[in-house]
């Protein structure tokens, strides 16, 4: 799994659970083994506002995009987050700002 990650600025959080192809977003399930090789399933298609990219099944890895809540000042990295590339199964450990770094 491949996740990349769209900060936007929001009062919301987001807690992403992963178990193999199964996703479950702030306590709601997607099932994502169903897509198959090649296949491209648009955001709108799905359910949720926090898929804000198609997810796509390629070379049998899934590609998503997830938008990323944060409240204002994000920390550099919250604002300009790293993919989330073979996360393990339990919850995605999530960008979020760090208590006593400041904010230029």
């Amino acid at each position: 799994m491949h996740i990349k990650l769209n900060p936007q600025r929001r009062d919301d959080q987001l807690t992403v659970i992963k178990s193999v192809d199964i996703l479950t977003i702030n306590g709601e399930t997607f099932d994502l083994s169903v897509i198959p090789e090649g296949a491209t399933l648009p955001a709108d298609a799905i359910d949720s506002e926090f898929f804000s990219g198609p997810v796509e099944r390629i070379d049998g890895v899934l590609h998503i995009t997830l938008t990323l809540p944060h409240g204002p000042n994000p920390q550099q990295h919250v604002a300009f987050p790293a993919d989330i590339v073979n996360p393990p199964d339990g919850e995605i450990e999530l960008p979020k700002n760090i208590e006593g770094e400041v904010v230029e």
